[in-house]
């Protein structure tokens, strides 16, 4: 399990463990918060076709989809 902290999702580098259309790394490129400082909108941004996807935040910590870093 990965340790993910809200406040410092933004510009955070992630692999990908199963690559699809060649999209192995990514960087968080959106991190939106509301009133009480929960995530509401993240985005993250593929390194090599800068194609954005929306996602949620809690998937990054599951280690078996994502790691820390580019790798």
């Amino acid at each position: 399990m990965n340790k993910v902290s809200p406040k410092a999702l933004m510009h955070s580098k992630w692999t990908k463990m199963s690559v699809d259309n060649q999209e192995k790394h990514f960087v968080i490129t959106k991190v939106i918060f509301d009133d009480k400082q929960r995530v509401i909108e993240c985005v993250i941004e593929a390194v090599i076709s800068h194609n954005e996807y929306p996602i949620n935040w809690r998937d990054l910590k599951n280690s078996l989809h994502w790691k820390i870093g580019w790798q």
